[in-house]
């Protein structure tokens, strides 16, 4: 199914590579002279990790094995040169500490040369990789200059490797760029190509090298393709689909030899085969997906989710952009950082209340995804319809809505800001490494399959502002928007909690923490501190019995500081209008974690009904 809806999309879109081509990051550009000379390095990088991409012939398959790719590829191919690896590092770094010991004892000056020893074979195992890396790619060059000979371009190409190894890196060593480039070697857009000086394309796109030779290409065994159903050539192994945190060979499909996925003789794809235009339209799609700066993808932590819709529609293209503008990331600054979310609102209830045409053909998928070894995990799937999906959505909007009088208040419905909400944050203010595992795909969950929200996350919630009690940002609106959802969610039958304050509302848990606000605020306005939040909320909201009789006797002494008699009879009716609810009995002895979550909305329902007051009394 996600295989299936993945080649869909590639025929949807219309304007991805076509078979056997990809959009390549290519991040230095070699330049020759009409000589076949080196004239400079040309920079392509376009920010700190990535770099400009050029529609290219797909790469090769590898992982131990030397092949080249056609006409670009990395520094150990296209100039003989490798990075240095950290075995290597380590190994000089012993020679030279052994070096300083080696005059002391024998045994020194013994291990000194067996380091030594050691180094030089490290070293030779380099060498003979970076020449035969070199040599793949230069055999691979003739080879397709035999095809095209009549190619000006490749005939300069040619003329440069005609040069030795090491008066081809003497010549690039001059280049100012060389220093840069040694340094970021091992990054992802670390690959070359060349370019004709005075041409303005590359080699490596130049259409008219490019021709695929089709009976190539469709040489191997066939089989019955398990996406389309039509036999044809199968592939082997599947392209590499990298996320964020994995392998750059990780893929979505793999299958680990002679570890009981072979059966009946086959290995590897053969398992589960694949046709070669299959495997290149869901491994293209996926990529396009993944790419930097795509707008059909979300990451959370580790977890990285892609979504798209089954058609081209004017309901799907706004599901897409909408669903982006809510979870998806981008550096863009906004003035009302509120305006998205209230367009995402109106284009999910447009879809929804039918006034934006939508067929049940119309589907929308979410795939999550999440670095597992040399492999990419699964963790999320889902498919609805765009309705359906719509509806889930403007559910979450209204669970998770709560009073606000914040004036530049930002969005907090986004999976980002709910678990930013509920995680530890460290000094310098990072905290997405501190996200309980599993958390964020228990989220994704709820949210679009309208079930409710995972326990971790309310129970996550009520730890979090009891640990930061003592400040003012403890009981927060994306706090409160979470417990206020996860309760309405999960106590169907019980009596929902309202968006604002409720006076009917008579459960326990809501009442103390709406009386405690109330304290609270006496306290505020009469010393212009908050002590008794700082030292008794935690145990307000869990055991009441034990800490009303004390705080309200405090309160006592607090209301005669006040000097506004008005203000007394104020806060003197509403202590006993929320009191005569209390049973006769007295207050609770203990109140357990979802009462305890009851606790925290009332404080703030009616913390926020004191700045409503206020700004009404401003007001006139």
């Amino acid at each position: 199914m996600i295989l299936k809806a993945l080649y869909d999309y590639y025929n949807r879109c219309g304007n991805l590579p076509m078979p056997g081509m990809e959009e390549k990051e290519i991040g230095f550009i070699i330049v020759l002279s009409k000589e076949g000379r080196f004239v400079r390095f040309e920079d392509c990088r376009t920010g700190k990790s990535q770099a400009r991409t050029y529609l290219v012939k797909k790469h090769v398959g590898r992982s131990s094995a030397i092949v080249a790719n056609y006409l670009y590829d990395n520094s150990t191919y296209v100039l003989g040169y490798a990075d240095m690896d950290k075995e290597v590092d380590k190994c000089k770094e012993q020679v030279d500490l052994l070096e300083k010991q080696a005059a002391q004892s024998v045994a020194a000056q013994s291990a000194y040369e067996k380091a030594k020893e050691e180094l030089k074979e490290l070293e030779n195992k380099r060498s003979i990789k970076e020449q035969s890396c070199l040599d793949a790619f230069k055999n691979k060059l003739i080879s397709i200059f035999h095809s095209y000979p009549d190619s000006y371009e490749l005939s300069l190409v040619c003329k440069f490797y005609q040069q030795d190894k090491d008066e081809i890196l003497s010549s690039i060593k001059q280049d100012s760029l060389w220093e840069d480039i040694k340094k970021n070697l091992s990054k992802k857009y670390s690959t070359f190509s060349f370019r004709i000086e005075g041409d303005l394309k590359i080699i490596a796109e130049k259409r008219e090298l490019l021709q695929l030779d089709e009976a190539e290409e469709m040489n191997g065994e066939k089989d019955i393709c398990l996406i389309t159903g039509n036999r044809d050539v199968t592939v082997d192994t599947t392209t590499a689909t990298m996320i964020p945190g994995s392998q750059a060979t990780a893929k979505l499909v793999a299958f680990q030899v002679n570890s009981g996925y072979d059966s009946y003789g086959k290995k590897k794809c053969g398992n589960a085969p694949i046709s070669k235009k299959a495997e290149f339209a869901y491994t293209t799609s996926l990529n396009a997906m993944l790419q930097k700066g795509s707008h059909n993808k979300f990451s959370v932590g580790n977890r990285t989710f892609v979504f798209w819709a089954s058609s081209n529609s004017e309901a799907a293209e706004q599901t897409e952009g909408s669903l982006f503008d809510l979870l998806g990331y981008t550096e863009e600054e906004v003035d009302d950082p509120n305006a998205k979310i209230e367009q995402v609102r109106k284009v999910f209830t447009a879809i929804y209340s039918g006034s934006l045409k939508t067929s049940l053909e119309d589907r929308f998928y979410i795939l999550g995804l999440a670095p597992n070894s040399a492999r990419i995990a699964v963790v999320y799937w889902s498919e609805c319809s765009l309705k359906e999906f719509a509806g889930k959505i403007l559910c979450h909007f209204k669970d998770m809505e709560i009073k606000d009088t914040r004036k530049d208040g930002k969005p907090y419905m986004a999976i980002d800001s709910m678990l930013s909400a509920v995680t530890r944050h460290s000094n310098d203010g990072k905290w997405r490494n501190n996200i309980t595992p599993n958390l964020t795909e228990s989220i994704v969950k709820s949210i679009f399959q309208g079930t409710p929200y995972p326990f971790t996350l309310f129970s996550a919630c009520i730890r979090r502002i009891r640990v930061e009690s003592g400040s003012k940002d403890a009981i927060r609106i994306a706090r409160m928007a979470i417990i206020k959802a996860y309760l309405n969610r999960t106590n169907s039958n019980n009596k929902k909690i309202e968006i604002m304050l409720d006076k009917s509302n008579t459960n326990q848990g809501y009442l103390c923490g709406r009386l405690f606000a109330v304290l609270d605020k006496i306290q505020e306005d009469a010393n212009g501190i908050s002590s008794i939040r700082e030292r008794y909320m935690n145990a307000a909201s869990a055991t009441p019995a034990s800490v009303f009789a004390t705080i309200l006797n405090l309160s006592s002494h607090h209301m005669e500081k006040l000097t506004n008699e008005g203000k007394k009879i104020f806060f003197e009716k509403m202590k006993q209008e929320i009191i005569d609810k209390i049973p006769a009995s007295g207050f609770p002895a203990h109140l357990d974690l979802q009462d305890q979550g009851r606790f925290f909305i009332g404080y703030y329902h009616q913390r926020q009904e004191f700045f409503t007051k206020k700004e009404e009394e401003n007001k006139d």
